[in-house]
């Protein structure tokens, strides 16, 4: 196995321990005769401030605990480099996420199929969500409870996100109570990703209670170069561990379970992806696959920042001793409370004028704060948010290496908003946040100024200026390994790499296309699947 220095032989190598990988590495490893290696480039997720639910809003643009991978600058979105942090420990991003737990519109999952996914419709993979949820709420055919991933209804009443969600009622939307359940779209209450006082993450839930499994090595600070492939079969992985090189054997099979950016760029470094951009940088081909890299998909949303009459906002709060201290008996005494919260505490699906079908094209997050971005201060005036996001956009783009070098961040062109009806529809959902907010349950907790994008901002050209300009990711990479059947497709239905023996890719990036809400749920959904998948073949 070239010059490096072997290390050991495996049944299973997987590379990455993110949302998909952790999975993985569970239900491999619960057949005691099976050998599973664990790769994971980042280290421990020890820190308080991982474990802490609202903690997120330190974590994820901290370079100890995330990737840092930068975008191209485009026209379309004022020229702006948008930074898209991705896990960096165990669990992936899964451990500095905002702890959303939702799965998407079932028709997500019906357009897989559609597309070519065999398998993968909505009747196929709710047993696969189920096997892996443990869920707290009220028991239903759609929630599992005895699975490890323990999920949680909202923890934190807050009087103003109540007064928004009947402003929503007010404008017509209708309620749901669950969005995990029979009806997946309206306005009501998240459900997080939660176990007692803490986050719940995928290394919480799948690894870390089986960490001590014989059969089970798990190797962190592990910076995978490249997979071994000889005569068109994956047969090891090579990677740097504390400066030196070293590579395992697979006997059965090699997971990539890198992430949307990540696997692509493993699979083209190992030879797998468009041959003229592999040979540009000097990569022997193994498979010409042009669309590895390809179908880029992330959400991109923009928000209305609005300044409250009454200090009540959770910008105050945090400023205030007593309020702190309120806080902190409540989620010792009582797991509950804002240090409980994930990146939206209410909002939900609706139909902007421009969804096709009666199916809601656009997702909203709201929090009774407000701040630039996660990592900065809170504003110090009494602010309350709501984002929108285009469910589905059609805009897609691209991942590509730049180097023959592991360690060079690959090329990520976004091509946000360069469909216009993505425009269109994000524009919509601005001014349908504008309107929620003057309904009666609303307006009258209002001040007379409006933050973000302010009253000056009318017309649909400016808001569309505003979106452009001000707006950014939610952090929903997905895509690049886009899984079909037809010739051109990087994966099959079974998540085996075309053209390649003993290789899979199980991680979002296998989306035909991503689903209309949050992805970790979906990321943690192909990992079972998939596992079930790679155990019926073995």
């Amino acid at each position: 196995m070239s010059s490096a220095h072997a290390t050991g032989v495996w049944d299973y190598i997987i590379i990455g321990a993110g949302s998909s990988g952790c999975v993985l590495a569970n239900r491999l490893s619960s057949d005691p005769a099976c050998r599973v290696l664990l790769l994971e480039a980042g280290g421990s997720a020890r820190n308080f401030w991982l474990k802490l639910p609202v903690g997120y809003f330190r974590t994820i643009y901290d370079k100890r605990f995330s990737w840092q991978f930068p975008t191209e600058p485009q026209v379309e979105t004022g020229g702006r480099t948008i930074v898209w942090p991705r896990g960096k420990v165990l669990g992936g991003s899964s451990a500095i996420n905002g702890l959303l737990y939702i799965r998407g519109q079932h028709a997500d999952y019906d357009d897989w199929e559609r597309l070519g996914a065999t398998g993968w419709g909505y009747r196929n993979v709710l047993p696969f969500f189920k096997r892996s949820e443990r869920y707290a709420g009220k028991p239903s055919q759609y929630h599992g409870i005895d699975g490890e991933l323990s999920v949680s209804d909202l923890r934190n009443d807050h009087p103003y996100c109540r007064a928004w969600l009947q402003a929503g009622h007010e404008a017509g939307f209708e309620a749901t109570d669950d969005f995990n359940g029979a009806q997946d779209s309206g306005l009501g209450a998240y459900q997080l990703t939660l176990r007692g006082h803490w986050r719940c993450s995928a290394a919480d839930a799948f690894l870390t209670p089986i960490a001590s499994r014989p059969n089970l090595t798990i190797a962190t600070g592990a910076f995978v170069r490249r997979i071994v492939i000889e005569k068109g079969r994956a047969v090891g992985v090579e990677w740097v561990r504390d400066g030196q090189q070293v590579a395992g054997r697979a006997e059965r099979e090699v997971l990539l379970a890198a992430g949307a950016l990540q696997s692509p760029q493993l699979l083209q470094l190992s030879g797998v992806g468009p041959a003229a951009l592999l040979a540009r940088h000097g990569i022997g081909v193994q498979v010409d696959a042009p669309d590895c890299g390809q179908n880029l998909q992330d959400h991109y949303q923009a928000r209305v920042v609005v300044k409250l009459k009454h200090r009540r906002s959770l910008n105050d709060d945090v400023r205030n001793p007593l309020k702190l201290m309120q806080m902190g008996a409540q989620w010792a005494f009582g797991q509950r409370g804002p240090l409980t919260v994930g990146a939206g505490q209410v909002g939900g699906m609706v139909c902007s004028q421009h969804a096709e079908g009666g199916r809601p094209d656009l997702l909203f997050n709201v929090m009774p704060l407000s701040v630039d971005k996660p990592g900065d201060p809170l504003h110090t005036f009494s602010g309350f948010s709501a984002s929108a996001t285009q469910c589905r956009p059609r805009s897609m783009g691209h991942v590509g290496i730049r180097s023959d070098d592991p360690a060079v961040p690959p090329r990520i062109v976004t091509n946000y908003l360069t469909e216009p009806h993505d425009v269109k529809v994000l524009v919509s959902g601005l001014e349908i946040l504008r309107d929620i907010y003057q309904r009666p349950s609303f307006r009258d907790l209002l001040a007379k100024d409006e933050y973000a994008p302010g009253h000056g901002i009318q017309s649909n050209a400016e808001l569309e200026d505003y979106a452009r300009n001000k707006g950014g990711t939610v952090f929903h990479a997905s895509g690049t390994c886009r899984m079909g059947s037809d010739e051109r497709a990087v994966v099959d239905p079974e998540l085996r790499v075309r053209g390649i023996d003993r290789l899979r890719v199980v991680d979002a990036s296998v989306m035909p296309r991503m689903v209309s809400t949050n992805t970790n749920a979906a990321a943690i959904l192909i990992g079972e699947k998939g596992a079930a998948l790679i155990q019926s073949a073995a």
